[in-house]
């Protein structure tokens, strides 16, 4: 399953989610950012290949819908209402990713 995982910067949230889940032998993961500072940023070709997006906040999916809504299958988006005050691969970020993701991967195991 190609899975991308979407936050502001792609500094913090969504590259600790990539590096989490890249662990899980069934999934293919990418992380991306929606602002124009980010390094990688979130394209049209990203929303396309992915069959599962994982936001972190509500502006996530806000923005996405006013950049790409005709280029994004938002059935494939879920909102993991994780605020921005958690530090790259902070053990209580890792945790809550732990617990938010894995049920909206049907059939995935826990990347433990």
């Amino acid at each position: 399953m190609h899975v991308l995982f979407i936050c502001t910067e792609n500094l913090l949230r969504s590259p600790t989610a990539e590096h989490v889940f890249s662990r899980v032998p069934s999934l293919e993961c990418a992380s991306a950012g929606l602002s124009v500072d980010a390094e990688n940023q979130v394209v049209p070709e990203l929303l396309a290949w992915a069959e599962k997006i994982f936001v972190m906040e509500q502006m996530h999916v806000d923005e996405l819908a006013e950049r790409f809504g005709g280029q994004c299958d938002f059935s494939k988006v879920v909102c993991l209402e994780i605020p921005d005050n958690y530090d790259r691969m902070e053990p209580a970020l890792i945790e809550i990713l732990m617990e938010k993701v894995p049920p909206h991967l049907t059939g995935k195991r826990d990347p433990k």
